[in-house]
């Protein structure tokens, strides 16, 4: 199974197409607006179509709790994640999930010749997983029913 599946489930299952993303100069309020705005945990950050990093609510919360409130006003490239793992929709999710969590990180960003074509969440490589598993037992339970 390849990540391109992850996407196109998750757009034909109701969910958007379109990846949420935030400028690295906009403020980490408006960073948090669009987390609510768009009930996700990371927004990818984007310089001229260039993925330049990720901004996620961790990277808030840590943020929040070294500097207060402060933080608020700063702007996202102050906070972001700048070393970026993405992956392409060709990749294998088994491949993309050992990423995940030998990196111990909850999202990716999906690039396709160059261009930001979505994000995948640990949850969304969860979910492959269980749909594929729950495939594999219908099988074999037509198999043993044969």
């Amino acid at each position: 199974m390849t990540i391109a599946s992850i996407l196109e489930h998750k757009t034909s299952s109701g969910g958007d197409a379109a990846v949420a993303t935030i400028g690295p100069d906009d403020t980490v309020t408006a960073l948090i607006a669009g987390l609510a705005e768009h009930r996700c945990g990371a927004l990818v950050v984007v310089r001229d179509g260039d993925v330049v990093g990720i901004a996620s609510e961790r990277d808030v919360v840590r943020r929040l709790a070294d500097d207060g409130a402060s933080v608020l006003e700063a702007t996202v490239s102050s906070i972001m994640t700048t070393d970026v793992r993405t992956c392409s929709g060709d990749d294998e999710v088994d491949e993309i999930a050992g990423v995940m969590t030998e990196r111990r990180i909850r999202h990716m960003p999906v690039v396709d010749d160059g261009s930001l074509v979505g994000i995948v969440s640990i949850g969304d490589v969860v979910l492959s997983h269980i749909r594929q598993l729950e495939h594999d037992r219908g099988q074999l339970e037509q198999y043993i029913s044969s």
